[in-house]
């Protein structure tokens, strides 16, 4: 599997498509031909195996510095956003798809975390602003962990129904436990690694880190995703500043790297074998339902939530003069451009998480192999129609710094055609 993944995705930049997209592509090819290799897909594989190692290494390198302006922004697509997601998704598979609605309920938790990893990686082939990739990944890095912890009580919904308020109570203690022991778990890694003097052990301590902090979330009825998440963000921002040698960050940076790279293209191999393996014909008329409303649900999101965040900002700023003093400057960069709306919504693609909570339900549970189906087929559309196309948009509302400056210099106009002026590179 390793050396078709790197023969893939070297094939994949020669035709300049997301890799992530050529690797969903080759496990449906091999799931449907290559039957020695199957593979024995189980949710722990992604939600134990690969799944931690994806959280924490993209929370470990977060540049906070840049997302600290938007973070109000990630908690709205984090948090409100997921409900209003599940909920669109869920109406539309009850009243169009004839799904009961616990089972609508499910699969529109199912798919409202989001999963921009082939999305993130054209922001770095074009060198995209580094702030509005970071807002992309770290709302689906928060999203991720907020979705999954929907979808336990959703499913716990189908066999013992329970209250809107016991629901949202138990919502709100599980992400605050949970953040509470990734913080705690990443402050003592970080005062623990300066001390060690090697390497080889400090990122050991670090796969400890990530991975225990997920089990041990996971053993109490917690979110590990949340639990590793915050961990990540504590050791990769007090553990930084506490005292990590250059070369403890330069092993920590290329193993993580690496991992990462593996289990990205290990997901999405496993998304190509699960989507294989069930026929997606007899559910197109849900599937297409689903994703209408998953397109409706994050136009709302992003330009309902951030839209009318950004409205509000500028209507309180208008007319102010340039920002000089520091704290100023970054009340400044919270403005969120509009061609960054479109590129966040056209970002909201569905992959891994998606699939492990469907490969999760339960044996016997309702109509298991349907809602499976639904949500692969959002999946796949997600992946081949936006992962696709995502560089146009991009190169469309978002210019790189060289674009920019080649269009200030006098005489024809050289590059990308020229988007509207509110690129977001001023801030």
């Amino acid at each position: 599997l390793i050396g078709a993944t790197v023969l893939v995705t070297l094939l994949a930049r020669r035709i300049n498509l997301p890799y992530t997209v050529a690797l969903v592509a080759f496990g449906i090819v091999a799931g449907v031909i290559a039957q020695p290799l199957r593979v024995d897909i189980t949710p722990q594989l992604v939600l134990v195996v690969l799944l931690p190692a994806l959280i924490f290494e993209a929370t470990y390198r977060t540049d906070f510095a840049k997302l600290r302006p938007s973070l109000a922004g990630v908690a709205l697509l984090a948090g409100p956003g997921v409900f209003v997601s599940a909920a669109l998704i869920a109406g539309a598979l009850h009243f169009g798809g004839g799904l009961s609605w616990p089972e609508a309920l499910v699969v529109g938790a199912m798919l409202s975390a989001t999963d921009p990893a082939a999305v993130i990686a054209t922001f770095k082939r074009l060198r995209s602003p580094k702030r509005l990739a970071t807002l992309v990944e770290a709302e689906s890095v928060f999203n991720d962990g907020t979705g999954i912890v929907l979808f336990v009580i959703a499913v716990g919904f189908v066999s013992r129904p329970v209250g809107l308020a016991e629901a949202g109570l138990a919502f709100v203690s599980v992400v605050i436990l949970s953040a509470v022991l990734g913080g705690a778990a990443g402050y003592a890694t970080s005062r623990i690694l300066p001390n060690v003097g090697d390497h080889l052990i400090e990122v050991s301590l670090s796969v400890v880190l990530a991975y225990g902090t997920y089990l041990v979330a996971d053993g109490f009825h917690q979110s590990g995703v949340i639990a590793t998440a915050v961990a990540g963000i504590v050791l990769g921002t007090y553990g930084r500043r506490n005292g990590l040698s250059p070369k403890t960050e330069e092993a920590l940076d290329t193993v993580w790297e690496f991992v990462a790279f593996l289990a990205t293209a290990f997901i999405f191999l496993v998304v190509g074998f699960s989507i294989a393996a069930h026929p997606l014909v007899d559910v197109a008329v849900p599937i297409a339902w689903a994703v209408a409303a998953a397109l409706v649900g994050r136009a709302v999101i992003v330009y309902g939530f951030l839209g009318g965040w950004r409205l509000v900002w500028r209507a309180r700023h208008a007319g102010r003069p340039a920002p000089a003093a520091p704290g100023e400057a970054v009340r400044h960069e919270t403005d969120l451009p509009l061609g960054w709306l479109h590129v966040i919504f056209w970002s909201g693609l569905r992959g891994a998480v998606s699939t492990a909570l469907a490969l999760s339900l339960p044996l016997d549970f309702p109509n298991r192999a349907q809602l499976q189906g639904i949500t692969f087929g959002v999946v796949l559309f997600t992946l081949v129609v936006q992962a696709t196309t995502a560089e146009l948009v991009l190169a469309r509302w978002v210019r790189s710094p060289a674009d920019v400056r080649r269009s200030k210099q006098p005489g024809p106009s050289v590059g990308l055609a020229s988007p509207p002026a509110d690129t977001g590179l001023e801030s």
